[in-house]
């Protein structure tokens, strides 16, 4: 605390010396730092050049009064971002560091297929070129992200995971990589998800290809 206390009086004090020994004349001419350069990592080239060129309206601009809020803007809008840093660099560059967001799933909507960030947006894509589950149905955040939450708490392989079906009802089918349907209750989730895991590990339904648990106290297994 008294390190700060002592920073801000130095810079007080070293801002107070610059103007009061400028005249009018000089003050015109003094040149205050200016952004010369932007660095961004945790992107790829190509996501980093279209970042840039949506930020390069700060070129020449003061570096000591940089719209903070503008750059948040700009940030906070590109999908792909998870969590973000920025660091002024005297004299005269700005550093950006990037968190770049997890790909959790694709969901469909109006025929167009996007992915599913851990930063709950959606990323437009032209191709489907990561080994995902697909998301169908009456699709929310909250939702998915609850289910997920529970699935990563039990011990269930998410990437085990093909489709998810989402129903008006709030309830949820489960299609895995080996083709078992599961359908599960509203309430009650992660008890169910528990006794599925029981089911799949046990030898003697090796062969079941669906598990019903959407009746209370009830499961029905077919083959």
């Amino acid at each position: 605390m008294h390190y700060r206390r002592s920073k801000k009086i130095f810079l007080y004090f070293f801002l107070f010396l610059i103007i009061g020994t400028f005249n009018n004349k000089n003050l015109n001419n003094f040149d205050f730092p200016r952004i010369k350069e932007i660095n961004i990592t945790g992107l790829d080239d190509k996501e980093i050049y279209e970042l840039k060129e949506k930020l390069n309206f700060l070129m020449a601009n003061n570096l000591f009064l940089l719209n903070k809020i503008k750059v948040e803007e700009i940030i906070n809008s590109n999908n792909l971002v998870e969590y973000y840093s920025v660091i002024k660099k005297y004299p005269s560059s700005l550093r950006i560091v990037i968190k770049k967001t997890k790909f959790l799933a694709y969901v469909k909507q109006n025929e167009k297929t996007f992915l599913l960030g851990s930063n709950g947006k959606l990323i437009d894509i032209q191709e489907m070129s990561q080994n995902l589950p697909m998301i169908f149905g009456n699709f929310e955040n909250n939702n998915f992200f609850r289910i997920k939450k529970m699935i990563d708490k039990i011990d269930f392989d998410y990437n085990d995971i093909k489709n998810l079906f989402f129903f008006k009802s709030g309830r949820v089918d489960i299609e895995t990589i080996s083709g078992v349907v599961i359908k599960l209750p509203i309430n009650q989730f992660e008890e169910s998800f528990k006794l599925v895991i029981k089911i799949l590990n046990d030898d003697q339904f090796k062969n079941v290809k669906e598990i019903d648990l959407r009746q209370k106290n009830q499961v029905v297994l077919s083959e």
